[in-house]
């Protein structure tokens, strides 16, 4: 029932989404010489790493790794103090063997990867690593794909990121598997494999860093806006994306007064309510932080009347001075490869959308998630981790500014 239960609540682990993801269902058993590979290495170091494809000689002998780009990487691997069959334990995306009409080795589809996953979750839960490294397109999406299903992309967005997942209680790092290096035979792409590689090693010497849950305040009265000083994070959830049209407003604030604490409150409907958040906005002492804060300065300016003064870092910009890849720039994807907390936004994000999104000025579907019980609370709890994960990524991004 829509307002007391998510999706992923209440699927079946069995069939999730309604669909059979069966060996049965898949049927790539029934063409290889090894079906359903197990997972091989002695994993003394209590690396696990996940290929995307196995290669026809692996699926002969029967481990993987076995062909020239397991070579490369069980070399690049020794020079980094690894052992590959030593220290790792090693397995596929997809498990089986899979060729395509001409009798070569193909990309296996999502569907077959799907249908492999239950089989790595259950290795992970049962082993426990200290460090996933994920090789390649498939192998991201068999460990991200079912909790990242919008905008997952390829692996040139994921790759070199040292992710503290707090699912899989370790450390994920994504980079390219070792056939694209082999076969692309480009200098500066093996560098940032091993680069890479060299990055998630180090992350076996780094204390794994369990998420904090922040307290956040629903507050009515907001005199207590008062005695916010130092720096703070503020973030709004309104109508739509730009407040031109009649009818945009302003619907709920977030205000994180450190990493771990925000104050959230909807807007008050009248001068006098608002007067204490103005009062803030407009407060030299008090350095603001936002992500992309030409959002919250539009707003702010047509819908408040009402400035910002004192502004002090956007989030955004810095994530793109700092990396300057496309599509990483959003916090929900910087509080995952950051933080490791991958989903607080699936409930609340499709009430944010329009029907006609590529129209700015279109009012999206807030007021209906508002009606539903226990609506308004999820929608202020959202803002909240917001205003919290935009400060916290603000302090991570000022230590990494030399």
């Amino acid at each position: 029932m829509t307002g007391f239960f998510s999706q992923k609540e209440t699927e079946s682990k069995d069939r999730p989404g309604g669909r059979k993801y069966t060996c049965i269902a898949c049927g790539a058993y029934k063409t290889c010489d090894h079906s359903r590979m197990e997972a091989f290495g002695d994993f003394e170091k209590e690396i696990l790493i996940v290929g995307s494809g196995i290669e026809k000689i692996d699926d002969r002998v029967g481990k993987p790794f076995q062909s020239r780009y397991g070579v490369l990487l069980e070399r690049t691997l020794e020079n980094l103090g690894v052992d590959l069959f030593k220290d790792c334990l090693s397995i596929n995306a997809c498990r089986c063997y899979v060729e395509d009409k001409e009798n070569s080795c193909r990309i296996p589809t999502n569907y077959e990867v799907e249908c492999c996953r239950k089989t790595l979750l259950k290795l992970i839960e049962d082993k426990k690593p200290k460090l996933i490294i994920i090789l390649g397109n498939s192998a991201l999406f068999s460990l991200i794909g079912h909790r990242w299903k919008k905008d997952l992309d390829k692996i040139d967005k994921w790759r070199g990121w040292t992710i503290p997942d707090q699912d899989y209680k370790c450390w994920v790092c994504p980079t390219y598997e070792p056939k694209q290096v082999y076969q692309w035979q480009r200098d500066e792409l093996t560098v940032i494999w091993k680069e890479d590689l060299k990055e998630a090693i180090k992350c076996l010497d780094v204390p794994f860093p369990v998420h904090k849950e922040p307290t956040i305040k629903i507050i009515e009265d907001l005199s207590v806006l008062s005695k916010i000083r130092g720096t703070a994070a503020f973030d709004y959830e309104t109508t739509g994306i730009k407040p031109h049209a009649p009818g945009h407003r302003i619907v709920c604030c977030s205000i994180a007064t450190s990493e771990d604490f925000a104050y959230v409150f909807m807007m008050p409907k009248t001068k006098n309510g608002r007067q204490p958040f103005v009062d803030f906005l407009l407060n030299p002492k008090v350095r603001k932080i936002a992500q992309n804060m030409k959002f919250e300065e539009t707003w702010s300016s047509v819908r408040l009347k009402t400035p910002v003064v004192n502004w002090h870092m956007d989030t955004m910009l810095m994530t793109h001075c700092l990396d300057n890849r496309s599509s990483i720039t959003n916090v929900k994807f910087q509080t995952y490869v950051r933080f490791g907390v991958v989903d607080y936004a699936s409930e609340v994000a499709p009430y944010l959308k329009a029907d006609d999104n590529d129209n700015g000025n279109a009012i999206n579907k807030i007021d209906e998630l508002l009606k539903i019980p226990g609506g308004e609370e999820k929608l202020l709890i959202y803002c909240g981790y917001d205003s919290i994960y935009e400060f916290r990524l603000a302090m991570l991004q000022k230590s990494l500014i030399p």
